[in-house]
C-alpha cells in the first residue's frame, strides 16, 4: 500500500468493503466501516475521513475510534444525506438494482438542499416546497413516500428520534380517469390484430390481456408450467419488467380460474407450438420476452390507428377488464382476486361501476 501523506486519511477497497487508513503518532490505523465499496458509500466514507482528519488537527481525535464507526447512534451527528444513504445501503440488499435508481436520484436532491445539515420539521417542509418548484406533484409525492420509509427505518435503528416527514402531505391533483375501451372497440382491436399481416402474431396475446386484466409484466413472464394440465387454472407469481424476471408487483402469488374460451385458446396454442414447460407462453416474434415499449409503439399503435380508435396505452386492457367486469355485476372481491388489485383500490377508483351490494342472509 502506498504511504499515506501525513494528516491524510485514505479510502481503500478491502475485499469489496470500505476501509479507512491513516497514520496517527507514527502508527498505522485502520477502520472498517462495514459498508460495501460503491459510489454512495464512498461519499459516506469521505465525510468520515474528513472528520478523522479534522479531529486529529484540532486535538479531539478519538483513539478508541468509536466516534468514527458506522454504527453511531447520535441523531445530531447524522445529516439528512447520510441518514438516507444508510437506508439505501440496507435497501440495496432487498430490491432489484433498477429500483434503487429513484432512491439514488433522491440523494442528489437531498445533498443539494441539505448539504451536511440535519432534517427537522421546518427544513423538511422547506425541502418539499423546493421539490415542488422543480418536479411534478406526482413525483414529489413518490419522493415523500421514500423519505418517510427512510426515516422510519432510521427510527427503528435508533439513528433519529423522530420522523420529520411523517405528517407532511402532497396534494394529488385531480386527473381524469382513462376511458375503458367499449365492447365494440375490443372486438375491432382483436379483429385488427387477427387480420394484420405483420402483427397477427400478437392476436392471442392481446385477447389474453383483455380477457384477464392481468398486469403487462405478469403476462409477459408467463410460462407453460404456470398452468394446470387442462389450462383452466393459471398461477401468477412471476413477472417480466424492465428486462428482468422477478416477483409480481405486490410480491404475492395468486391462482386464477380461466374462462372456457381462454383455456381452449391456450390448449390449441400449446399444441401448435409444441412448447416446453419452461417456454414463455407469449414470446416476442424473435424469441425472448415481449418488450412492452416496442409492442406499444409498433403493433398496438398501428392496429388502433387502422381501426380508427383513439390511442390509449396497452395497459388500458387492464382498466377495460375491470370496468366491464364490475359493470357486469361481478363483486369487487372477485375482480381483485383475478387482477391482483387491492380491493380498496377498486372501491376508490371504480365506485360508480360497482353494482354488487352485500345482502343480509335469511338466518331465522
Amino acid at each position: 500500500m502506498p504511504r499515506t501523506p501525513k494528516g491524510d486519511v485514505s479510502i481503500t477497497n478491502k475485499d469489496g468493503m470500505i476501509q479507512l487508513y491513516w497514520r496517527y503518532q507514527g502508527k498505522r490505523r485502520y477502520l472498517s466501516l462495514g459498508l460495501r465499496y460503491d459510489p454512495i458509500n464512498i461519499e459516506v466514507a469521505k465525510r468520515r475521513a474528513s472528520q478523522i482528519k479534522l479531529d486529529i488537527a484540532s486535538g479531539h481525535y478519538d483513539e478508541t475510534l468509536e466516534r468514527y464507526r458506522s454504527n453511531r447512534t447520535s441523531s445530531e451527528s447524522l445529516g439528512a444525506v447520510e441518514l438516507f444513504e444508510k437506508f439505501i445501503e440496507w435497501k440495496s440488499q432487498r430490491v432489484q438494482p433498477r429500483t434503487l435508481d429513484k432512491y439514488r436520484g433522491l440523494v442528489t436532491w437531498l445533498r443539494e438542499f441539505f448539504g451536511d445539515r440535519v432534517a427537522d420539521e421546518d427544513s423538511a417542509t422547506e425541502f418539499l416546497s423546493w421539490l415542488h418548484e422543480n418536479l411534478e406533484p406526482i413525483t414529489v409525492r413518490e419522493r415523500l413516500v421514500l423519505l418517510r420509509a427512510g426515516w422510519k427505518w432510521d427510527l427503528g435503528k435508533k439513528l433519529v428520534d423522530s420522523n420529520p416527514w411523517a405528517d407532511l402531505h402532497v396534494r394529488k391533483p385531480p386527473t381524469q380517469p382513462a376511458r375503458p375501451f367499449t365492447k365494440e372497440e375490443v372486438k375491432q382491436i382483436l379483429e385488427g390484430f387477427e387480420n394484420n399481416r405483420y402483427y397477427c402474431y400478437y392476436t392471442n396475446y392481446v385477447r389474453f390481456r383483455f380477457s384477464t386484466g392481468f398486469r403487462s409484466g405478469e403476462i409477459n413472464g408467463l410460462r407453460w408450467r404456470h398452468f394446470n394440465a387442462d389450462f383452466t387454472i393459471v398461477w401468477i407469481g412471476e413477472s417480466h419488467t424492465h428486462g428482468e424476471f422477478k416477483d409480481t408487483k405486490t410480491g404475492k402469488a395468486r391462482e386464477v380460474k380461466l374462462s372456457a374460451s381462454l383455456a381452449e385458446m391456450l390448449r390449441s396454442q400449446m399444441t401448435e407450438s409444441d412448447s416446453d414447460p419452461d417456454d414463455l407462453v407469449f414470446p416476442a416474434p424473435k424469441g425472448g420476452p415481449i418488450h412492452e415499449g416496442n409492442f406499444a409503439k409498433r403493433a398496438w399503435k398501428t392496429v388502433l390507428s387502422d381501426a380508427g380508435i383513439a390511442y390509449q396505452k396497452p395497459y388500458n386492457t387492464r382498466h377495460t377488464f375491470v370496468s366491464h367486469a364490475l359493470e357486469a355485476g361481478m363483486s369487487p372481491m372477485e375482480v381483485a382476486k383475478i387482477t391482483g388489485h387491492d380491493v380498496r383500490t377498486l372501491y376508490d377508483n371504480y365506485a360508480g361501476l360497482i353494482k354488487s351490494h352485500p345482502t343480509t342472509p335469511e338466518l331465522f
